[in-house]
């Protein structure tokens, strides 16, 4: 096959792609060029944006259950279940392709309440997600003016809370404190080797 004609296969693949990403997307989709892009990474892109539109939704609470894990009531369980039970959901979470940040500020207790009744019952679609993909439950990304305070607080490095006062001259910026439990180092990260877990030892 020749360049021309190989060329041609692919870029009638991909328009094929594009119209059925319209058609799932009820015609509301807006579509541009991917001028500098070779057509395998543009069919690729296309690939993808059709498979998470035909995916079904679910939340990460039915798919740890899917997986086996079992999500009891935080006031079920006590303190050393709790802790067990936590870093069992953030690694299987992390299988999932699915990873916490910043939980610094929240005890063991109330981070798996937070999830267990809010964050892993939210609506994601029910894709596999690939090593080269990952999805990030943010515990201050709400962006409420708690969560921004929080982060300021805990989180935020001193260039980045000078940013934010020259952006925001009105606002208060809380000093620095360090958050009061030592758990982000410890978490699964997307290119991981998974970090050894003293509670779980």
């Amino acid at each position: 096959m020749s360049n021309d004609e190989s060329d041609s296969a692919w870029q009638k693949r991909i328009e094929e792609l594009k119209r059925r990403a319209q058609e799932l997307a009820g015609g509301e989709m807006k579509t541009g060029e991917f001028e500098e892009c070779l057509p395998d990474v543009k069919e690729g892109f296309w690939k993808h944006v059709v498979a998470y539109e035909e995916a079904p939704w679910t939340t990460h609470f039915q798919q740890l259950e899917k997986s086996g894990v079992s999500l009891p009531a935080p006031e079920t369980l006590n303190d050393q279940e709790l802790t067990a039970k936590l870093w069992e959901v953030i690694h299987k979470l992390a299988e999932l392709r699915v990873f916490l940040d910043d939980t610094d500020h929240l005890s063991d207790r109330e981070l798996y309440t937070k999830l267990w009744g809010d964050a892993l019952r939210e609506e994601t679609k029910d894709m596999l997600l690939d090593e080269d993909s990952a999805c990030h439950i943010q515990m201050l990304g709400s962006g409420s003016e708690e969560d921004t305070q929080l982060y300021l607080k805990y989180f935020a490095d001193e260039a980045w809370r000078n940013h934010w006062r020259e952006d925001f001259p009105d606002d208060p910026v809380p000093d620095h404190e360090d958050p009061p439990y030592d758990r982000d180092r410890l978490l699964p990260k997307p290119s991981f080797e998974s970090p050894s877990d003293p509670q779980l030892n």
